[in-house]
């Protein structure tokens, strides 16, 4: 019985849809059993061993007939009920070296409840628990076992859109949101509109919560502006180096703030210089033009004075009748010709001494909005140090304020470091849902539960 046969008689509804695919194993069953003659015993059972036969060695698709096992990294993702994946099949022909796709496997599909797909001609495949490399091996090896192919077909899988996460508790929207790479509680939470809001004694609590943050805030944007000023006060000064400024002594990323601005300034140093020295390369240039114009120009009075004696001496000499007045005419175009060189020698020497006082006046330009430039920009530095230094004097204030007015606020420690605030993730890794208490900075996962707790409520 032939692989046509079977597959008519496997799926008759679908022996017109894959009208490509059956002509691509009728072929290669011929290729088989015209190298391998059976008995009709045998060849009856001939679909039944085929997918055991070895591989004809080719090129590629040994490859892909014969995978080595991969090693799963630690920390692989496992994918879980409703994730989306994006699967595309393709087929190595050997016959005449083409790719043939899958297009009716091919597709969007989203791992149900029971934690499979659900693919044509396949069926049900098992994928929760699995990463997306296990998924494409197990649906290559489930198509070239269905359809007894000599080849392993290639399957490619990719999450199109990740499972969900969820937030219960103490925030302002909890419920069902939409999962993303990189995603931390913190920003989970903010998804959610941050933390509940619900009674006005809470107030306090939250207007330290909030200047707190703002204090923060504002003091990381202190510490890169006097950065900032401590590198264009460098740059006015024509310093080489960038010295430590005492107000970032205290300042955690204080030598990674320095060490930016000291490779900003080296960056726009070279420019600068740069820009110096293709200009003096210029104005050398042009120099040498003009000496060379001026000799040039020597020569041509010279021979110009040669010229006039010899138009003179024509002259008399045709005078006096011992000349053609062809030759006196000659001598006088020769010195015509000449006194229009000599003139366009001094365009040229002039036009050289206007492109280097041009070169002169651009240099002066650099250097002027070199210095305008830095002054502009320490002015703007100063300007916002200022009005930095008015919103952390009103966040203190605020929360001083906070402090004072609410018994809740004194559970927050000044050295940042609060414990009123609880986060629980519950995560399912495969062998059951487990809590896990994080700080806000965790990784979450799809799927993952978080449960936040506050004690900022007030009586």
């Amino acid at each position: 019985m032939g692989i046509r046969m079977v597959f008519a008689r496997r799926f008759p509804t679908l022996a017109m849809a894959a009208g490509t695919v059956v002509l691509s194993l009728t072929t290669s069953a011929g290729a088989q059993s015209s190298a391998q003659p059976q008995s009709p015993a045998s060849q009856s059972q001939a679909p039944q061993a085929q997918p055991q036969q070895a591989p004809a060695k080719t090129s590629k698709p040994a490859q892909a007939a014969a995978p080595v096992a991969a090693k799963i990294p630690e920390g692989a993702y496992r994918l879980g009920v409703m994730d989306k994946l994006r699967i595309r099949v393709a087929e190595w022909q050997p016959a005449d070296g083409s790719v043939r796709t899958w297009d009716a496997v091919s597709g969007d599909y989203t791992v149900g409840p029971s934690g499979a797909l659900s693919l044509p001609f396949i069926g049900d495949l098992d994928a929760a628990g699995k990463t997306t490399g296990e998924v494409s091996k197990a649906i290559g090896e489930r198509l070239q076992g269905e359809f007894a192919l000599r080849n392993l077909p290639s399957a490619s899988v990719e999450v199109a859109e990740f499972r969900p996460l969820f937030l219960a508790g103490d925030v302002d929207k909890p419920g069902e949101y939409p999962y993303s790479p990189n995603l931390t509680v913190l920003k989970a939470v903010s998804l959610a509109g941050g933390l509940k809001r619900s009674d006005a004694g809470q107030r306090f609590a939250r207007d330290f919560i909030r200047a707190r943050g703002d204090a923060q805030v504002s003091g990381s944007e202190r510490g890169r502006l006097i950065a900032r000023r401590a590198r264009l006060m460098a740059e006015l000064a024509d310093a080489k180096e960038l010295a430590m400024p005492p107000e970032l002594k205290d300042v955690d990323n204080a030598r990674e703030l320095m060490a930016s601005e000291a490779s900003l300034m080296k960056s726009r140093r070279e420019r600068y210089e740069l820009q110096l020295k293709a200009l003096a390369d210029l104005k050398t240039l042009l120099d040498t033009e003009v000496q060379s114009l001026a000799q040039k120009s020597v020569t041509q009075q010279r021979q110009l004075a040669l010229y006039n004696d010899d138009r003179d001496r024509m002259a008399k000499l045709s005078e006096q009748g011992l000349a053609t007045s062809s030759r006196r005419l000659s001598a006088e175009e020769r010195a015509a010709d000449l006194e229009s060189n000599m003139l366009d020698t001094d365009t040229a020497s002039l036009r050289a001494k206007q492109d280097i006082n041009k070169a002169n006046q651009d240099e002066i330009n650099l250097r002027n909005d070199w210095d305008a430039q830095r002054a502009q920009e320490l002015q703007d530095t100063e300007a916002q140090l200022e009005k930095l230094g008015f919103e952390l004097s009103t966040s203190r204030e605020l929360m001083s304020e906070a402090l004072a007015q609410s018994a809740e606020a004194l559970k927050f420690d000044p050295s940042n470091k609060d414990a009123t605030i609880k986060y629980v993730i519950v995560r399912d890794s495969g062998d059951g849902p487990k809590q896990i208490t994080v700080d806000e900075n965790a990784m979450l996962r799809p799927g993952d539960v978080i449960k936040v707790s506050s004690d900022l409520l007030m009586q």
